[in-house]
């Protein structure tokens, strides 16, 4: 074996193992050595920075808070993550893709929503002074900033801290911008830091001119008008290329407060505002005061005989609703019907506004939403917040606030589609739910009494609904939810006393199922839809299928009963009307932070809501037994127009109603009565009134004396009979004591008595 190792050469490729250790052994000695003298000399470096004292506490805390700073800029990121995944390459496009002509049921035009970018007046067209008059009231350092302006927010900051009161903004163009494109109005810390990184993704994918041209665009501007090409037509009547500078400054100062500072509703504050706006393009350095001298000399005058009033609540939902039925069709250039009711909607809008002027300071909310609609679900007005100008977040459609007790109305349909009815005896008492107890209004947690069904829900009591809820099954009553139109309701142990969030449009909605009789009650706003060319690309009525019947008319009709209790003899008696029956049901939530009532007449259901944008608690004792019932009294005391109001399912006739049909199915028969008492000769009778007879007679006379005829005339045949004592002389007044002589006044007519019916309805 060792002959054959050497013949092959194995002697000379042996390893030298020894030195191989004895290399590694040494380099690692050097490279450590060499490292603690590196280590050594940056140590010795360092050492001239140590710190100690003030100095030490100083660096700590600045450490500190760049540490935290770097964790908030994560926390924001992750808020704002789910708006940035939402926003796909080419949505900007999108969201002006649409554009669409209303008209009112009569086929009147009332509004236009939607905007085409390509056909929009292109930037170097609009004059400079629009451009600049915009940037120095809105954003002077634009092309200065990344999207946010830190100088100018702290500025805004140190302002608005002087004055006790917020006198700056500090959202520069690209946030407002960021706002309009792809948020709502809300006023929230989230929407606040979406809005933040929104404006920095806008910067980073499009130029300044871009930016600022779609602002230009999108801006809301009153009465309707998007953009500054739809302002400069509804308030002067031409084109943005022919504005003059006054005219600019006019609209530049309506970015703040549209509502507020439009020349049609408040001239003195509009000239007011442009006057500060020319300031600020002088401030700015943009003009001297020489150049803006002549606007302050003659200013803007706005074109006359311009509709001022436009139901823009109903119209932002009326849009979304068009958007989502022509979804892929290929149809973007529309026309519209709608279900609105202009004077209805005119009037819920002043009834929300005044409720909130006259009770808001009281009790300490500055917001709500109303929505009105008929039993098949067709919306006929809707107000979605106090001032649309101020701020366009459409609480009616938009805003998940908490029912209360509210809600109680699909636990207690539950409980009716399985067994209860309204006598049968419930308790005032219920189970735990885990650490959870019910408690009544007050704070107590039930004695245990029973009493029949509709007086624990006229009287609104907690522990029988969660009991309830409890018995019949959560489960269900989420169904019951989901099938009268109402998403999102999640399992919790106090769901029967409306914890989640639902909105005032898919609460009323919900209601008008039981005042139908049982049918779903999707609401609707858009009766046809007509293309360019104008043909009938939509209709409801045939396109839509018939609504089926998702509850059982029984259940209906017990229901309907419950809520009319309510109002009878519960929380919601302020909602009574003289006229007809009302039925409904009143909710207030933990706080209280939103008050409801919600319920209807057999014409409108109607949903009433107050709260805070923010969510801050209203004043204890704030109820919606009490602000919210009222405004629906104040709403359909004069909303409904007429006492022919159908029957509820489930209730009788309204006393008034039933006496004015009784009466208006006896004045045919009263008629023939009238008729066949005055004989066949009196049907020839005159039916003008005495006033004109009694002058033609006098005239007559007259007439016979100037040319010497007998003043009398000739004697009628039975007047002549009863001269020839051939017939008795019918009595007088003055042979009957307390008679009235109707002789003269002649037969009612029907022409009478419809007018009286027509003043009495």
């Amino acid at each position: 074996m060792s002959d054959w190792f050497f013949r092959q050469g194995g002697s000379t490729r042996r390893i030298n193992w020894l030195g191989v250790d004895a290399w590694v052994d040494s380099t690692s000695a050097a490279v450590w050595d060499r490292f603690k003298d590196h280590y050594n000399t940056l140590s010795s470096y360092f050492a001239r920075f140590r710190l100690a004292g003030w100095r030490k506490l100083a660096n700590e805390g600045v450490s500190e808070c760049l540490t935290m700073g770097a964790g908030g800029l994560v926390v924001l990121y992750m808020l704002a993550l789910p708006a940035l995944t939402e926003i796909e390459d080419g949505k900007l496009l999108a969201t002006g893709k649409f554009s669409v002509k209303f008209l009112d049921v009569d086929g009147n035009e009332i509004g236009k929503r939607g905007i085409n970018i390509n056909d929009a007046v292109p930037l170097d067209e609009i004059p400079d002074y629009v451009i600049k008059a915009t940037m120095a009231t809105e954003d002077r350092r634009f092309y200065e900033h990344f999207g946010v302006d830190f100088i100018g927010t702290a500025r805004a900051l140190i302002e608005n801290l002087k004055a006790g009161e917020t006198v700056q903004g500090g959202s520069t163009l690209t946030q407002q911008l960021a706002k309009n494109l792809f948020l709502t109005s809300e006023r929230s810390l989230a929407r606040k830091i979406k809005e933040v990184f929104l404006a920095f993704w806008l910067e980073a994918r499009l130029t300044k001119r871009e930016i600022l041209k779609l602002y230009l665009d999108r801006a809301y501007l009153g009465g309707g008008a998007f953009g500054v090409e739809a302002a400069a037509q509804f308030y002067f009547g031409k084109s943005i290329r022919e504005v003059t500078m006054a005219e600019a400054a006019m609209m530049a100062g309506l970015y703040k407060a549209p509502t507020k500072y439009a020349p049609h509703v408040n001239l003195p504050a509009s000239r007011a505002r442009t006057n500060e706006v020319l300031s600020n393009l002088v401030e700015a350095g943009y003009y001297t005061e020489g150049q803006v001298h002549q606007a302050r000399l003659y200013p803007a005058q706005t074109v006359e005989n311009r509709q001022t009033e436009s139901p823009d609540w109903f119209l932002d939902w009326a849009f979304d609703e068009v958007q989502k039925l022509m979804d892929g069709k290929g149809q973007y250039n529309l026309t519209a019907r709608l279900t609105v009711d202009l004077a209805l909607q005119k009037h819920t809008e002043e009834t929300l506004q005044t409720s909130i002027r006259q009770k808001g300071r009281q009790h300490r909310f500055n917001s709500g939403a109303i929505v009105v609609l008929e039993p098949d679900g067709m919306v006929r007005a809707l107000a979605g917040g106090p001032d649309y100008g101020d701020n366009q977040f459409n609480r009616a459609t938009r805003a998940k606030r908490q029912p209360g007790s509210s809600f109680k109305i699909y636990v207690y349909a539950s409980a009716l589609e399985n067994g209860y009815t309204p006598e049968r005896s419930v308790s005032d008492s219920s189970r735990s739910c885990g650490n959870w107890h019910p408690q009544n209004y007050g704070g107590s947690h039930g004695g245990g009494g029973r009493m029949p069904m509709w007086m624990a829900f006229a009287k609104s009591l907690n522990t029988t609904a969660a009991e309830l809820s409890f018995a019949v099954g959560r489960e269900k009553v989420i169904e019951m939810t989901q099938r009268v139109g109402i998403r999102g309701i999640r399992r919790t142990c106090s769901m029967a006393l409306g914890d989640y969030g639902i909105t005032p449009l898919e609460h009323t909605g919900g209601v008008a199922t039981y005042i139908n009789g049982g049918k779903r009650a999707k609401p609707y706003g858009v009766l046809e839809i007509m293309n360019s060319k104008g043909e009938l690309v939509y209709s409801r009525e045939r396109d839509e299928p018939e609504a089926p019947q998702i509850v059982a008319p029984r259940v209906a009709q017990h229901m309907n009963q419950l809520m009319h209790r309510v109002v009878t003899d519960g929380t919601g008696k302020s909602a009574a009307l003289d006229f007809t029956h009302v039925i409904g049901k009143t909710g207030t939530s933990t706080g209280p932070r939103d008050v409801w009532f919600v319920g209807g007449t057999g014409k409108y259901v109607t949903s009433v809501w107050f709260g805070n944008d923010d969510n801050r608690p209203m004043a204890n004792g704030t109820t919606g037994g009490g602000v919210a019932a009222e405004a629906y009294k104040r709403l359909m005391t004069t909303g409904h127009g007429t006492t022919r109001i159908p029957t509820i399912p489930g209730l009788p006739m309204h006393p008034v109603q039933a006496a004015e049909r009784a009466q208006m199915a006896a004045e045919p028969a009263r008629r023939d009565q009238v008729a066949t008492t005055a004989g066949a000769p009196r049907r020839q009778q005159s039916i003008m009134p005495n006033e004109t007879r009694e002058a033609l007679k006098k005239l007559a006379l007259t007439m016979r004396k100037a040319s010497g005829l007998p003043a009398e005339g000739p004697a009628a045949p039975d007047q002549q009979q009863q001269r020839r004592g051939a017939l008795p002389t019918p009595p007088g007044p003055a042979t009957v004591p307390g008679a009235v002589d109707r002789r003269a006044e002649g037969p009612a007519t029907s022409t009478d008595s419809l007018n009286v019916l027509r003043a009495r309805q």
